[in-house]
């Protein structure tokens, strides 16, 4: 048996015992647009999707089609392309405060105590519970957009560090950060 066959056999039987993670999808937002042509005006909808695994993944989809389903449909699909993986600590929060930017939308994402629950609202709250995240605080400073807020919230998610990538980036090691 070749290589390329036994190592395709492998995978396939890896992903047969592996446990079906459960995917949500919440849809933030549908918006009915127009755009204006020579022969008159086009209809259609922008769907904002939110897709997550409650483990620390998380994506946000954008899309346009001339039927709602369709757009929800393809934003979902944009959204599992689009994940970011967050580290998450032992008590289901983040390691340290965040400020995410995202057009004129500001936020600023704090870790929370065990059993504070998430404190957030708009889509912000939509894309931290999407993400598996059970306590933390959020808030907005500006802008009133639930797209930006949404992207806003995975741009400040993405820039989520342990300590152990602190320590490699610097060359130090962990007991450093311990004495």
């Amino acid at each position: 048996m070749s290589d390329k066959k036994e190592n395709r056999r492998r995978r396939d039987t890896n992903r047969r015992n592996q446990p079906s993670v459960k995917w949500t999808e919440k849809v933030i937002e549908v918006k009915r647009v127009t755009k204006v042509t020579t022969g008159g005006k086009k209809l259609s909808f922008r769907a904002v999707v939110v897709v997550g695994n409650n483990l620390g993944k998380v994506g946000v989809g954008v899309a346009k089609a001339d039927d709602v389903t369709k757009a929800v449909q393809k934003a979902v699909n944009i959204g599992r392309k689009n994940l970011i993986v967050i580290p998450l600590t032992n008590n289901k929060t983040i390691p340290h405060l965040v400020t995410g930017h995202f057009g004129a939308s500001n936020i600023i994402i704090r870790p929370a105590a065990p059993g504070s629950g998430v404190i957030a609202g708009s889509s912000i709250r939509i894309v931290l519970e999407a993400a598996g995240i059970q306590n933390i605080l959020a808030k907005r400073l500006g802008g009133n957009n639930l797209l930006n807020y949404a992207q806003a919230t995975i741009e400040a998610l993405k820039n989520l560090k342990t300590l152990k990538q602190i320590a490699k980036q610097r060359d130090l090691s962990l007991t450093h950060f311990y004495n």
